[in-house]
């Protein structure tokens, strides 16, 4: 039952965001939240019409851009509640329900209603996902894989078979992905920590050496971008289960 005090506030926080929207938004960061949502959405169109290689590339340029728009919002002193929304809406489409479409057209149609249940589960997962961090943002770790990490595997594990094998995948195989994408799905809404990006300090002064190792990371991901990202997603989504299995052996 609603309180006079509940409906008092409620209509203070509601002229309180019209007066914030009133006034503008912050233009740079939203216009890289909405190059992300572009790209989520061309990747779910693209899935749609059998360019299931060109609807990979965009989700992965999706998390890049995805990356860039809080730092950005954070170095320009531009970061505001509309953006942090936007941003998670944003992230919505790029990252759980384009890479579900995706791995939908790619192998689990094979698999019949089982296939459109287990997308279905890859889409409710990253939504609790995101939902949970709008919660309780997480800054030294994160609690459960990041969406843009697990929409970033898929996408290039696609990226990768296409560019080198190109053919339909056998039932055993179909089998086998959707195991995989389960296990991403569940990972997303665990508690098993992992790595937070964040962490990365680009404002204070690093080693000169550091200089030197990201212009060899540039060299390698050129050599062959699909295989070398997915190898990197691939580290990344086990480096939280191994870690929670080595506290558990230490107690």
């Amino acid at each position: 039952m609603e309180t006079p005090e509940s409906n008092i506030e409620s209509s203070a926080g509601s002229r309180a965001e019209k007066r914030g929207l009133a006034r503008g938004i912050y233009l740079l960061p939203n216009l890289i939240t909405t190059g992300a949502l572009f790209s989520g959405f061309y990747a779910i169109i693209a899935a749609m019409n059998g360019s299931l290689e060109s609807a990979a590339i965009a989700v992965v340029i999706a998390g890049f851009l995805d990356a860039l728009d809080g730092r950005i919002a954070r170095f320009t002193n531009t970061q505001s509640s509309f953006g942090v929304q936007y941003d998670s809406l944003s992230d919505m489409v790029a990252f759980g329900v384009a890479p579900a479409v995706l791995m939908f057209s790619w192998v689990l149609s094979d698999l019949g209603k089982v296939g459109w249940m287990i997308a279905f589960l890859y889409v409710a997962c990253a939504a609790l996902r995101l939902a949970r961090f709008n919660m309780a943002p997480e800054h030294k770790v994160f609690f459960g894989l990041a969406s843009p990490g697990a929409a970033g595997v898929l996408a290039t594990a696609i990226w990768t078979w296409l560019d080198n094998f190109n053919q339909e995948i056998s039932l055993q195989g179909s089998i086998f992905i959707s195991v995989f994408i389960i296990t991403l799905a569940l990972l997303m809404v665990s508690n098993v920590r992992y790595y937070s990006p964040k962490n990365f300090n680009l404002k204070g002064k690093v080693p000169f050496i550091y200089m030197l190792m990201v212009v060899f990371f540039f060299i390698i991901v050129a050599i062959y971008p699909p295989g070398i990202l997915l190898a990197i997603g691939i580290t990344y989504v086990f480096s939280g289960p191994i870690q929670w299995l080595i506290r558990r052996v230490k107690g």
